[in-house]
């Protein structure tokens, strides 16, 4: 299957593209002729009811611009950047007779940074919930 995805450079024309061409040309048409065809085809009643805004159901009331603490916000940004660090380890954990010392090395350099960030994390006191 491999030997399919190989391409020879000096190989390569502009028919080489034709298939590419073909099936964006396809999705595109296929895309436009749905739409134009459902748009033909579909009920067309506008009711005052069907012009309103949808709101899910649920009478709104007073402001939906109240102020909320920075630490929700905070504690989901920290959760995320942490989270992908840690998914750094994984191909570290599988490959990790491969890459030998070096990468070792490259890992414990990369744990100290992670752990200067979370350190600097708790001195701040971004994860203290109390004001």
């Amino acid at each position: 299957m491999f030997q399919l995805l190989q391409i020879d450079p000096e190989n390569v024309t502009a028919g080489s593209y034709l298939p590419i061409g073909l099936q964006i040309f396809i999705a595109i048409g296929l895309v436009v002729l749905l739409t134009v065809v459902t748009h033909m085809l579909g009920p067309k009643r506008k009711t005052s009811e069907k012009l309103q805004n949808f709101t899910s159901g649920i009478e709104s009331h007073g402001d939906a611009r109240q102020p909320m603490a920075v630490k929700y916000f905070l504690t989901a940004i920290l959760f995320v950047l942490f989270d992908v660090e840690v998914i750094f380890f994984y191909p570290y954990a599988v490959n990790f007779k491969e890459l030998g010392w070096a990468g070792f090395w490259a890992v414990v350099m990369f744990i100290t940074f992670f752990l200067c960030g979370f350190v600097y994390i708790i001195k701040k006191g971004a994860l203290n919930w109390e004001d």
